[in-house]
């Protein structure tokens, strides 16, 4: 694009210089099977037939009481959803199923050492499970409904086990994620009030068995310092009958599980009916810096929404076997390993370690051996698995119908990898997004009906009504060509409640910006801010750019990070790229951009200039980067995330800060030294 055709974006906007790329269309033998063929569904699902519209993703589940108010809007905008209603979410995710598929898998559990077996839990193990656990939890603890408990489990069978039981007590829980140090799960008990952390001995990761019960000691001790006392402390045993840790038990305040769960055998336990606003669960944001915030979320809008998005979006039949590659420390295990998957009666994998131990083709025999035909990643496993294992898909006899991405936007250069290579040009995708805040998918593309399209996300869900505002709060245009701040026009089920304890802090980051009144009780006044940045193309899909955050202003443009990097990976060289902001005392700000590169390449004069150069043709003198470092890996946390905010540091001659929860801290001195001498 010409530089002239730049200037002409405000500086309320963001240039956007991406191309659309062509349609791919989904094969008739999966529109077949597909459980949702009928494009009417974005006309009963339009503003005009909201909010009566999400009556048919409730309807997808068993309640004890139905509600007489679908959306009740008096305290805006904290949106209320099925009021008057009662459900439990764990007799959805299990009692319900076991008249027709109680011998069926629910979860196959998958450890990461190569020699040990995959564990297959029916429908009614998992119910036996869930009741005795509940029972533990309810005699043992004293836990009933309305209290807090904080989880700090790895990838493991007991997870979903534990956060069933919960649901069935209608007692609240705060996963935290297993890689998070003790530090962060002490905020996290200290926020939400929790008194019982559930924990376990140990786990693998990257072939090592790791110690995970010294976290509980710190998080109990900080916890403590801040006035919140833990009670008990429940440690999972990885190998039951075995103690795995070397931290010792704490007397009177850690019970192992293993031991005190034979004392609860046959205990069958009510699920506890629910009113459908009564929140299910919390799930912290994981910013580094400030207060966590404890993200609400309601169980009976909740619920209705990722049961319907799980059959609606991701395909999942009973018969399926579906894969998540997630973490269920984040939102996207919560929603679509555990309660959507669940809800629908799939058989859903969980896999304790890394994607790529011991080699890059585990990820492909686990599929292989489990027959799973849905797959669902992020592009940050898809690029590292793209980076170190190109052709080992080729290697294994699996197939996919569906295959999902989540988690941040995908280059199309690394969608196109996806699809042909894990694939196999059989799967559809779906390229969806969407936010711990929103529960569920926001913008997606119905795969039997909507072509894809490589790295545009799609179109609205159903029943979502995209808007993209400027700085001004000006609407821009299907097809301006111009991004900028994507909203929601409207509620929905699925969508957080408020933030546990602070909602001035709720109204003010997501709905303040653009409210039209204050005082109004009407959701038209109330659109929700993402805070991601987003244009959208003449036929509707919305491709997003990234955090707005993450926005460059170089001399007065606005410049996605997003679409630099993805035009750094069209060099055949370069596995993945990072942009980050340095200060310019003209500019404003310039990029800089880190590359790693593929296995088999080595750095040669004049790669960081052909790196530069794709990044000029692609978007313009204007994105011309002040410098490419070529990089051996890039600082990433334990779920394979790119650390940008210390490359940032380094790259603008400060402190990286503490970098020992990463998972190759090693590599920021080596950075460093490159970067700063």
């Amino acid at each position: 694009m010409a530089e002239k055709e730049i200037v002409e974006t405000s500086e309320a906007q963001i240039a956007v210089h991406w191309q659309e790329e062509a349609y791919f269309h989904p094969s008739a033998r999966f529109i077949a099977q597909a459980n949702m063929t009928d494009e009417a569904i974005y006309d009963r699902f339009r503003l005009e037939n909201f909010p009566n519209c999400f009556k048919a993703y409730a309807d997808l589940l068993d309640w004890y009481e139905y509600w007489h108010t679908i959306l009740d809007t008096s305290d805006a905008p904290c949106w209320k959803w099925f009021v008057g209603g009662k459900i439990n979410a764990a007799y959805n995710c299990v009692d319900r199923h076991l008249a027709r598929h109680k011998n069926k898998t629910a979860i196959h559990f998958v450890p990461e050492p190569m020699g040990e077996k995959y564990e297959h839990i029916t429908y009614q193990t998992l119910y036996v499970r869930v009741n005795e656990f509940a029972a533990l939890l309810r005699d043992f603890c004293g836990l009933k409904a309305g209290d807090r408990v904080t989880l700090h489990l790895p990838m493991v069978a007991e997870l979903p086990i534990t956060m069933l039981a919960c649901a069935r007590l209608g007692v609240i829980h705060s996963q935290v994620f297993g890689g998070f140090s003790g530090q962060a799960c002490a905020d996290r008990i200290v926020d939400s009030g929790s008194r019982v952390l559930i924990t376990m001995d140990a786990y693998w990761r990257g072939g090592t068995l790791l110690d995970h019960k010294k976290n509980a000691d710190v998080a109990c001790e900080v916890a403590a310092k801040q006035g919140r006392a833990v009670d008990k402390v429940l440690v999972w045993q990885r190998y039951p009958g075995k103690y795995s840790a070397a931290t010792p038990l704490v007397p009177d305040r850690d019970h192992v599980v293993n031991d005190v769960l034979p004392k609860y055998y046959g205990a069958r336990i009510d699920p506890v009916p629910m009113p459908a606003e009564a929140p299910l669960f919390l799930m912290y944001t994981s910013g580094t810096t400030g207060k966590p915030k404890g993200c609400q979320h309601s169980t009976g809008g909740y619920l209705a929404y990722v049961a319907a998005t799980s059959k609606y979006v991701q395909d999942i039949h009973p018969e399926d076997v579906y894969w998540c590659m997630a973490d269920i420390g984040w939102i996207t295990g919560h929603s679509y390993i555990v309660y959507g998957p669940l809800a629908v009666c799939a058989s859903t994998v969980v896999y304790e370690g890394v994607p790529t131990f011991p080699d890059a083709g585990r990820s492909w025999r686990i599929a292989q051996d489990l027959d799973v035909n849905i797959f669902h990643t992020a592009p940050t496993a898809i690029r590292a698995l793209r980076k170190i294992g190109p052709e080992e898909p080729r290697k294994y006899n699996y197939h996919f119908k569906h295959m999902t991405t989540v988690g941040e936007p995908i280059e199309p250069e690394v969608w196109r990898w996806y699809y042909n290579e894990v694939g196999k040009g059989e799967a559809v995708i779906v390229d969806t997004w969407w936010q711990t805040e929103t529960g569920g998918f926001l913008c997606s593309t119905l795969p039997a009906i909507k072509p894809m399209k490589p790295g545009s996300a799609g179109p609205g869900m159903p029943g979502i009504h995209t808007i993209i505002y400027d700085d001004e709060g000006h609407v821009l245009p299907q097809g301006a060509g111009k991004a900028g701040n994507i909203c929601i026009q409207n509620p929905w089920p699925g969508a957080f409640q408020t933030i546990w304890g602070d909602r001035e802090r709720y109204v003010r980051q997501y709905y303040e910006r653009y409210c039209k009144d204050p005082q109004s009780k009407d959701w038209r006044d109330w659109p929700y801010l993402t805070g991601d940045a987003a244009v959208e193309a003449p036929d509707g899909y919305i491709r997003i750019l990234g955090r707005i955050d993450d926005v460059i202003n170089v001399s007065g443009h606005r410049l996605g990070t997003k679409e630099i990097e993805s035009a750094a990976l069209m060099v055949p060289e370069v596995a993945e790229a990072a942009v980050v902001p340095v200060a310019h005392e003209i500019k404003g700000k310039e990029p800089d951009l880190y590359v790693s590169l593929k296995p088999g390449f080595e750095v040669h004069d004049g790669l960081a200039r052909k790196v530069s150069d794709a990044v000029c043709d692609a978007i313009g003198k204007i994105a011309k980067p002040r410098k490419v470092w070529i990089v051996k890996d890039m600082p990433k946390t334990r779920s394979g995330k790119i650390m940008r905010r210390v490359l940032g540091a380094l790259s603008n001659n400060q402190d990286a800060g503490d970098v020992t929860t990463l998972a190759n801290p090693d590599i920021v001195d080596e950075i460093r030294r490159m970067v700063q001498g």
